[in-house]
């Protein structure tokens, strides 16, 4: 992916031979250069490495995620679908007591 899109490799650059004529640049001058744009270029690498790293890591995170959303709101849409009052022993039983008052007329 990276290769298709980079012309040049730090090996490349390293093995990259200039011709001298009279006028000519400096080799000591071009190396150093050259120096520097391999040490960038092997920055560059490394930091788009770190970077699809993360990219992975987020999109794996924003599955989950999606995946969590997913899972909720399902279980959200059975709890609408619930009644809204839940009835307990407790309250079973108080209603039990007024009925039998109100059936047997026993006022306590």
């Amino acid at each position: 992916m990276l290769q298709d899109r980079i012309l040049l490799t730090v090996k490349d650059i390293l093995d990259k031979e200039f011709k001298i004529d009279t006028r000519g640049f400096r080799p000591q001058e071009v190396d150093k250069f050259l120096d520097i744009i391999i040490r960038d270029y092997e920055e560059f690498i490394k930091i788009i490495k770190e970077i699809e790293t993360d990219k992975k890591e987020l999109v794996e995170d924003n599955i989950r995620l999606k995946q969590e959303i997913r899972t909720l709101k399902m279980k959200l849409d059975v709890v609408k679908e619930t009644p809204a009052v839940e009835i307990n022993n407790a309250d079973l039983l108080r209603r039990l007591s007024s009925l039998e008052k109100i059936i047997y007329g026993r006022d306590e």
